[in-house]
């Protein structure tokens, strides 16, 4: 516990977890009363895992966070996401070579991330698209009311009409796709499109 919830204390965690690590020993500690209030970071306790509850720094109940040491080194590590950035390009050149302005980007088509690509299909309901492209991951954003489908509240609010809206899917990519998975990918929507 970096800072005791009921008294307040603070704990030396960083003098804890060298100690610690000089025993082979990992170190989490709960920040969830000392996050917000003093500094809480990371690189200055050395701690491996730290987590946070949202109420206590005003988001909503049940909202927390956990740092995880060694998944976040890798991540910061791994130097792929420019890589994951042209695949998502290559994907966003094949679907307008296929569908032409029937295909719409949604979104700054420059300063959005690198591995999430928005378009919708004119004159088609993306969940439709996805539920007949059963080998296809992605997900649609709109939903589904009283058997009614709806429009993501993003794209309505970003003055994105529900037509166009209802025709929206979201790829993610990742360090594991491949250029001809977006080739499979092109294929399908293709087949399933037209």
């Amino acid at each position: 516990m970096h800072a005791n919830n009921e008294v307040g204390t603070i704990q030396p965690i960083a003098d804890i977890a060298r100690i610690a690590h000089a025993h082979g020993v990992p170190v989490h500690t709960d920040a969830a009363q000392s996050a917000g209030k003093i500094s809480a970071r990371v690189d200055e306790s050395g701690v491996d895992l730290l987590s946070v509850a949202g109420h206590k720094l005003y988001a909503p109940k049940g909202v927390g966070a956990l740092y995880v040491g060694a998944a976040c080194r890798t991540a910061i590590a791994w130097a792929g996401m420019p890589s994951v950035e042209r695949l998502r390009d290559l994907l966003w050149e094949r679907l307008q070579t296929s569908f032409g302005d029937r295909v719409i980007l949604n979104g700054h088509p420059v300063h959005r991330l690198p591995n999430t690509l928005n378009v919708s299909f004119a004159d088609h309901v993306g969940a439709d698209i996805l539920a007949r492209m059963p080998r296809i991951t992605a997900s649609t954003g709109s939903a589904s009311h009283s058997g009614r489908l709806t429009p993501s509240p993003v794209l309505s609010a970003m003055g994105i009409l529900p037509d166009i809206a209802l025709g929206a899917m979201r790829f993610s990519l990742g360090r594991a796709t491949t250029a001809e998975e977006i080739e499979q990918v092109t294929h399908e929507l293709a087949r399933v499109v037209r």
